[in-house]
């Protein structure tokens, strides 16, 4: 499937663990329900942004949090359950299951894996992305340390091979999928792990109103 303009149209698969534990690097600023609460505000602005970028056919969640489950449609993504425990890690596995799903529904689609972590991810740093991702079977771009994973692409032609974790931009790069050009200072680089990550450039408005209302988090 192509969008209007001729380009690769993406279905972006965006996973996001169980608020109540996500983000646990963030329990020494937050209280547990803050900390709930600003995973879902991150989680909800990435997917936001992901909906507003050009190129973007349709935005999957893939999750268990019921709040997340409630909020995500009225923003305009799909929901996709999460599957079951089993060999494969969860958060490989919720990748995995999103795109199978993408794929069923919707023909000659790029599938793009994106973390639910950005929130302050502009859509144009996403389309740009993705629009550099059409230029190869499969894809992904490295976080602002160049360790880890935010985002991971496969065109119709290609299937996703994700291996999130520690070091996955090596086991990612080792499993195909070829390192994306992206500028340092792309908001798709900058997830959120720790307080010191909180978004330095403004975020979105769910985080925003979060953090502006909250004294030391990055203390």
């Amino acid at each position: 499937m192509t969008a209007r303009d001729g380009r690769v149209a993406w279905v972006v698969v965006v996973p996001v663990k169980d608020a109540r534990a996500g983000k646990t690097r963030l329990a020494r600023a937050l209280p547990p329900e803050d900390r709930v609460e600003l995973v879902r505000a991150m989680a909800l602005d990435t997917i936001a942004a992901a909906l507003a970028a050009d190129g973007v056919r349709s935005v999957l969640v893939v999750t268990a949090d019921e709040a997340l489950r409630a909020d995500a449609p009225a923003l305009g993504a799909h929901v996709v359950d999460e599957p079951a425990p089993g060999d494969v890690p969860p958060l490989d596995a919720a990748v995995l299951a999103g795109e199978r799903w993408a794929r069923e529904a919707w023909s000659e689609v790029g599938v793009a894996a994106l973390l639910g972590d950005l929130p302050a991810l502009a859509p144009t740093d996403l389309a740009d992305a993705l629009g550099a991702a059409t230029r190869h079977a499969r894809a992904f771009v490295a976080d602002a340390q160049g360790t880890g994973t935010t985002l991971l692409t496969a065109r119709a032609d290609a299937r996703l091979a994700p291996r999130f974790g520690t070091g996955s931009a090596a086991a990612h790069r080792a499993a195909g999928h070829v390192e994306l050009d992206v500028a340092a200072g792309s908001t798709l680089r900058h997830d959120v792990d720790t307080p010191a990550d909180l978004p330095p450039r403004a975020a979105g408005p769910r985080t925003a109103a979060l953090l502006g209302g909250w004294a030391g988090v990055r203390a």
